[in-house]
């Protein structure tokens, strides 16, 4: 399965953004998809991710009340709206699914995923 992210670029401190990430293949029922963050040299940090089922929906601590995720079942798409922005958010952004339907502490592992789009880069500077 190829995930295809879009919406990064550019924005300053306290600006906002949307990601989106859409499944190629339209047939693609995810069990839980999420986005994940890296900037060099460090690893790859869990961001946000749900179950595409239900309302089970885990972020990290430094996004909450900031970033919010969502999906277009009808698309295959789940969406991260970034706002407040701030310069510690830069890094390269990446959606991750699977077909297992995580647990809320186990979303956060890189290792749960099967599936990694290409990634897209967001940088907060002023």
């Amino acid at each position: 399965v190829q995930l295809q992210a879009s919406g990064g670029g550019t924005v300053q401190p306290g600006g906002s953004l949307r990601l989106s990430c859409a499944a190629a293949v339209r047939a693609f029922s995810p069990g839980t998809m999420g986005w994940f963050r890296q900037t060099p040299g460090k690893e790859r940090e869990f961001v946000a991710a749900f179950r595409w089922s239900g309302s089970n929906t885990n972020y990290a601590d430094s996004v909450v009340g900031r970033f919010t995720i969502s999906r277009d079942n009808a698309k295959s798409t789940v969406y991260l709206q970034m706002n407040n922005l701030k310069p510690e958010d830069t890094a390269v952004y990446y959606c991750a699914a699977t077909t297992k339907r995580l647990i809320i502490s186990n979303m956060a592992n890189s290792r749960a995923y099967d599936y990694w789009g290409q990634g897209t880069q967001v940088t907060v500077s002023s």
